[in-house]
């Protein structure tokens, strides 16, 4: 079984460090998403499409844990490729694309400087190009589809996914439900400890 930790949008491939080191000896793939792209324009189509060839060159089936972005291309890779997923861990994913949110985040993107960009491996014109991109996805659609073992957490102090962890619960068939006490929306930085023992004992089954 192959394991794939994909970091949200914030964030690149190192903000999983900690929660590998929490896995002990279970090995783990965590590439950082923007690297995928390469020379491509960067939106959602480019990089599910880049993130789905990774998959892809896998050999053995899959045990996918993404957090917020991470967890969306979790959703349409296990809606697309029901026959290369074992289980998904679904974090502070979103039910529906919160477009007012998305706008005042956009504003926000546009102040900050260059070098935060820098820090998750993507340049700021690409960064705000993913973030437009996504302002139509439907996520929610076609959830039935997906019928491997799921696990949706959320912290309790993340307000703005704690409502959609519980549609995605409602609506995944064969779903867990999670509620990880003291966390907020980046639960593999402020919680890396007790999300790792979460993840642990979710794949332990298939170790």
């Amino acid at each position: 079984m192959e394991n794939i930790l994909i970091h949200g949008l914030g964030q690149n491939e190192k903000a999983w460090d900690k929660v590998i080191s929490n896995l002990n000896d279970i090995k783990v793939s965590c590439p950082n998403l923007f690297g995928l792209v390469k020379e491509k324009k960067m939106n959602y189509e480019n990089l599910y499409n880049a993130f789905s060839n990774y998959c892809n060159n896998k050999k053995e089936k899959l045990n996918l844990c993404g957090l917020s972005l991470g967890g969306i291309l979790a959703i349409d890779y296990a809606k697309q490729h029901p026959q290369k997923i074992n289980s998904i861990i679904l974090i502070a994913t979103p039910y529906d694309i919160p477009k007012n949110l998305l706008k005042l985040q956009n504003i926000i993107f546009k102040v900050m400087p260059k070098k935060a960009f820098a820090k998750m491996g993507c340049e700021k014109k690409s960064f705000i190009d993913l973030v437009n991109s996504m302002a139509c996805l439907d996520i929610k659609s076609n959830l039935e589809k997906i019928e491997c073992r799921t696990l949706v957490l959320c912290g309790e102090n993340d307000k703005a996914n704690l409502e959609g962890s519980r549609l995605l619960y409602d609506h995944i068939k064969n779903s867990e439900l999670e509620i990880i006490e003291n966390s907020m929306h980046e639960v593999n930085v402020n919680n890396p400890d007790e999300l790792s023992n979460i993840i642990k004992e979710f794949w332990k089954e298939d170790l």
